[in-house]
């Protein structure tokens, strides 16, 4: 590397250093609900960073749940466990993936960011592929490699006897026999999914009730369009796909980055959560839970939660800020939300039976760290009520120097039991009640 290069990149590493000792003032509950407080906005020559190191799981430990739950583990010794779809005869598949590493590291300010934040485990090569468990007679599973060869997979969905995977680049489609432990149906290629420079790579995915229709979240491809809008062509949207023509259309827009969708019961509306902005401070901006509108508009790259201009993006466009929509739900800054599921069934205690797990894979850019748990929240006629519960916690050391885990997927088996895929500790949990 030139000297001046050299130079350049121990400066920056100065700053990462001393911008990393800024303490964010509003932690814990704060800034959850629908009204959370948002400070003046911050710039930075560096952003703060604040990464543990990875521990993962050492012996019998184990993640944290209240009174009233237990926690046990299915299975472990994945290459980040993403996703878990349990399956009407009592397997479950594990999406092992982590970014394709198309994006090109275009300033030393990056190549600092994640040479540290590869510290915590988040980083490195996923097992791009699908595993079966199949449980045994003493209660545990078997490990088979079901699905292989994809390309940064995250979102699945079985829909009668179809079988879909959502890869960064794509949909793919295949014919589902409960019988087998390894797929023998070649894939069909359903549909493409925005996938140049994969800012953002994941690909959630969600079936309507009836089966008809799929809905994908595609992330944008920056913080806030600094690498240009025409990359970022049908980004930042949940989209929707009919099954039965294959034509596709925006659902949602300016949603930055939906890593999650689920289905609320009470009032059958689709729900997302989002990962919002950074950059602008330890306390800007929320990461969110919200319904999603047909055709509704929510801010990003111009605004944040709703009307909150953001000066760094340029031109700007005060007729989209006009109809932008304000989220339902605040989150918490940089929790960084993967995950959301709506309690379904009576195999949980009372408490967990009216609201939505979410999945917090944990900041990278605060201090203090704020999410790296999963927390409920109670919903009452079809809206959040309460504040976010803490369900599964221990992910992250008291000290904050370590982590064991950060928590991704989330589903229900049959008896109504929580899964939950860990994809720095590369295990299944599962939460069930402490009968």
């Amino acid at each position: 590397m030139h000297k001046s290069t050299l130079a350049l990149v121990g400066g920056i590493a100065a700053v990462l250093v001393l911008s990393g000792c800024e303490k964010a003032d509003l932690g814990g509950s704060k800034q959850t609900g629908d009204q959370p407080p948002l400070p003046k906005a911050k710039n930075y020559l560096m952003p703060p960073i604040h990464v543990p190191k990875r521990a993962g799981w050492q012996d019998d430990e184990s993640p944290k749940v209240p009174e009233g739950l237990k926690i046990t583990k299915v299975a472990d010794g994945f290459e980040h466990s993403r996703q878990v779809l349990p399956l009407p005869n009592g397997d479950i598949l594990v999406v092992e993936g982590n970014s394709p590493g198309t994006e090109k590291v275009t300033s030393p300010k990056q190549l600092i960011a994640d040479k540290v934040m590869a510290r915590s485990g988040k980083s490195g090569t996923g097992g791009n592929r699908v595993t079966l468990l199949r449980p045994q007679d003493d209660g545990s599973y078997k490990k088979y490699p079901y699905i292989e060869n994809l390309n940064s997979p995250f979102g699945i969905q079985l829909v009668g006897n179809d079988l879909y995977v959502a890869n960064t680049d794509g949909l793919l489609r295949y014919h589902y026999n409960p019988n087998e432990t390894k797929m023998s149906a070649d894939a069909e290629q359903f549909a493409d999914l925005p996938s140049t420079i994969n800012h953002h790579w994941t690909k959630s995915l969600l079936a309507s009730p009836d089966g008809s229709k799929l809905y994908v979240g595609v992330g944008s491809n920056s913080n806030v369009g600094e690498n240009g809008l025409e990359v970022e062509y049908r980004r930042a949207n949940v989209l929707e796909i009919d099954v039965a023509t294959r034509g596709s259309r925006v659902f949602a827009s300016g949603v930055r980055n939906p890593t999650s969708l689920d289905w609320e019961p009470t009032s059958g509306k689709l729900w997302a959560v989002a990962n919002e902005r950074d950059e602008i401070g330890g306390d800007l901006v929320p990461d969110y839970l919200t319904s999603l509108k047909d055709g509704g508009f929510y801010g990003w790259p111009y605004s944040y939660y709703g009307q909150h201009v953001d000066t760094r993006v340029q031109p700007q466009r005060p007729d989209l800020v006009e109809r932008a929509i304000a989220p339902d739900y605040a989150l918490g800054s940089h929790v960084a939300a993967l995950g959301v599921h709506f309690s379904r069934g009576n195999g949980l205690p009372e408490k967990y039976r009216n609201g939505v797990f979410v999945s917090e894979h944990g900041s990278w850019n605060r201090s203090p760290m704020s999410g790296y748990q999963v927390v409920f929240i109670p919903f009452h006629d079809g809206k959040p009520a309460g504040s976010p519960q803490p369900v599964v916690t221990g992910f992250l050391s008291d000290d904050e120097s370590k982590l064991h885990g950060a928590p991704v997927g989330l589903a229900q088996t049959q008896d109504g039991s929580l899964l939950v895929a860990d994809d720095v500790g590369n295990t299944v949990w599962k939460v069930s009640a402490d009968n």
